[in-house]
């Protein structure tokens, strides 16, 4: 363990961990790295394949952040704000972001990205040649991996508390439809393409019935998968109802040009976006 993980795990869990000596100091620059994308709350394994690492104690320097920040007026133009997480600087990152885009300090956007009027919070990383849409939010913590495009009302759902619970994860080269909605610490496996208005939760029923049995995932949506909204159903004492699921419907075709791939399983599949 470094010592920043240090300070702030033997700090943690005492009523007045904040203020335990050094503690301000280390929580202040853990956000700091996190700006500047030298740290990150979740990263990948080098197995392409493999689970992602949690780093539980930068999410709890995050949660040591909103006890420490001081609350303060910022000021865009004619636009005033009263918080106590300033904005990002986007120019001096190297973002395009489009009016009114909003980047909080402490989350992470890779030059090359492209930011329409959404949101990025927190603690969040959003990978080079990805897309944040129109209205498109990305919650605390959140991990938005290279050349994602997230379409116009996206809601990426952030993640805080518990500190060791997995943030949600969207995989390089995914593509999520608009309005879609992942949350509750949902992976998204490279490439994959998520309709529009699917709804994915730690407990919603993925279910792959491109095969004679279906198969149920709960939690993951496997890589180059193409997923839209479903129904099943499921009896309680009042009687059969239709509960959403999600239903895996094919797969990405291998292609060396990802965009002519996109296409065409949006053709072939009927998919909204």
């Amino acid at each position: 363990m470094n010592d920043l993980q240090k300070t702030i795990q033997g700090a943690w869990g005492k009523p007045d961990w904040t203020e335990q000596p050094g503690v301000a100091d280390a929580i202040h620059e853990v956000v700091a790295q996190l700006d500047r994308g030298a740290l990150r709350v979740a990263t990948p394994s080098s197995d392409p394949d493999g689970e992602w690492v949690v780093h539980a104690w930068v999410k709890q320097a995050i949660l040591g952040y909103f006890r420490v920040a001081q609350m303060t007026v910022m000021e865009a133009g004619p636009f005033r704000w009263f918080d106590k997480i300033p904005l990002k600087d986007m120019p001096a990152a190297g973002v395009r972001a489009v009016p009114p885009a909003t980047v909080r300090y402490g989350s992470y956007v890779e030059p090359g990205a492209v930011l329409m009027p959404g949101y990025v919070n927190i603690g969040a990383w959003v990978g080079q040649g990805s897309m944040v849409d129109t209205w498109a939010t990305v919650g605390s913590c959140a991990q938005i991996g290279r050349g994602v495009h997230l379409s116009g009302g996206v809601g990426i759902g952030g993640v805080l508390e518990p500190a060791s619970a997995t943030p949600v994860i969207i995989e390089d080269g995914a593509f999520i439809g608009s309005r879609a909605i992942v949350v509750e610490g949902v992976r998204v496996g490279r490439e994959a393409v998520v309709a529009a208005n699917v709804s994915l939760t730690a407990s919603t029923p993925i279910i792959d019935v491109t095969g004679p049995s279906e198969v149920v995932h709960r939690g993951i949506v496997p890589p180059r998968s193409v997923v839209i909204p479903g129904t099943r159903s499921k009896t309680f004492p009042a009687g059969t109802y239709q509960v959403a699921c999600a239903l895996i419907i094919g797969q990405r075709k291998a292609s060396t040009d990802r965009k002519t791939s996109l296409t065409d399983v949006l053709r072939e599949y009927a998919v909204q976006v």
